[in-house]
């Protein structure tokens, strides 16, 4: 469905996004992950046509976003991370404007705005003006717009940045149903890294406009070793001792604990207590977040709120 090569994107001596190839399959939810600045809204504008490379090359759903800019527009769907509907005018009649801007026939207008708001559980409240709408039921009415033209492809920017947890899952329910409803491709950017692991099929995480990791969520967790044990133990050599264990990956030391990657925790734990005498014991599986930790050196959670404490203030 989307096709790049080479993409390249320079600011002067800037270069926002370096050499990025990528494919992207028909029907999938793939997750751009990065920190601020790490060129992933500068990827969707250029793959939307909002912005133009500087070298490279890019088709969505066939078609080139340089040489065929309408076509690729007629094909996509945007949610930008800043609000755009219009707060006086009611839900309806903000699709209803979509509908005319994206040229959707007019015996069809109703009947596709009924199918989106249905779809995004807002049939209930389309005649309230927007501005009585929460955060959350704002996003959900740009999804139903994006939709309108029924699009192939999907961009979902940050949909949820700034959502309360509820309203933040009530979005994971109805971005599933829309790729199960409308077979639709969706590019997803996000710095919640449960919700990539929730929604997208495939992960790519971007470093200085570059693709640095790409994998199914499970891959890409799977890549750090397994489980992690943390240990606190006084047995001598206790860090020697469990390194000659069949099951145990790798022995680090990190503020008095002993921290032990494994296959399987649940399993490993009491064996390894058959071997040394903790004094406390945790284990947890490993998450994207660390992935990207490990992978990037920066914690995208961090990035993400202080991203955020910033643009608020700016409208503060």
């Amino acid at each position: 469905m989307i096709k790049i090569r080479n993409l390249v994107k320079k600011y002067g001596n800037l270069t926002a996004v370096d050499n990025l190839t990528l494919d992207i399959n028909e029907n999938e939810v793939f997750g751009l992950l990065g920190s601020n600045g790490a060129g992933k809204t500068t990827t969707i504008h250029m793959l939307a046509t909002l912005l133009r490379p500087t070298s490279g090359s890019a088709t969505v759903n066939g078609y080139d976003i340089v040489s065929q800019s309408a076509k690729v527009r007629a094909s996509i769907g945007i949610v930008f991370q800043a609000p755009s509907s219009d707060d006086m005018l009611t839900g309806y009649e903000n699709l209803q404007l979509h509908s005319m801007l994206y040229s959707v026939p007019r015996h069809a207008r109703r009947q596709r705005i009924d199918e989106v708001l249905e779809l995004v559980g807002l049939t209930d409240r389309k005649h309230d003006q927007v501005k009585t709408y929460s955060g959350g039921m704002r996003r959900r009415l740009e999804i139903a717009r994006g939709l309108l033209h029924k699009p192939k492809v999907m961009f979902l920017d940050e949909p949820t940045l700034g959502l309360d947890p509820a309203s933040r899952e009530t979005m994971w329910k109805y971005v599933k149903r829309l790729v199960e409803e409308e077979k639709v491709t969706i590019i997803l950017t996000t710095h919640y890294m449960e919700e990539a692991d929730m929604l997208c099929d495939r992960v790519g995480i971007i470093d200085k406009g570059r693709i640095v990791a790409l994998d199914t969520p499970t891959g890409l967790k799977a890549g750090l070793g397994g489980d992690i044990i943390r240990i606190k133990t006084k047995t001598p050599n206790a860090g020697k001792m469990v390194a000659q264990l069949d099951f145990v990956h790798k022995v680090e030391q990190s503020d008095g604990f002993l921290v032990l990657s494994v296959k399987d925790a649940k399993k490993a734990l009491p064996m390894l207590l058959q071997h040394v005498e903790a004094e406390s014991a945790e284990f947890a599986s490993p998450t994207l977040n660390d992935v990207f930790i490990q992978i990037t050196g920066r914690n995208i959670k961090e990035q993400a709120e202080g991203g955020f404490m910033e643009r608020y203030a700016k409208y503060d």
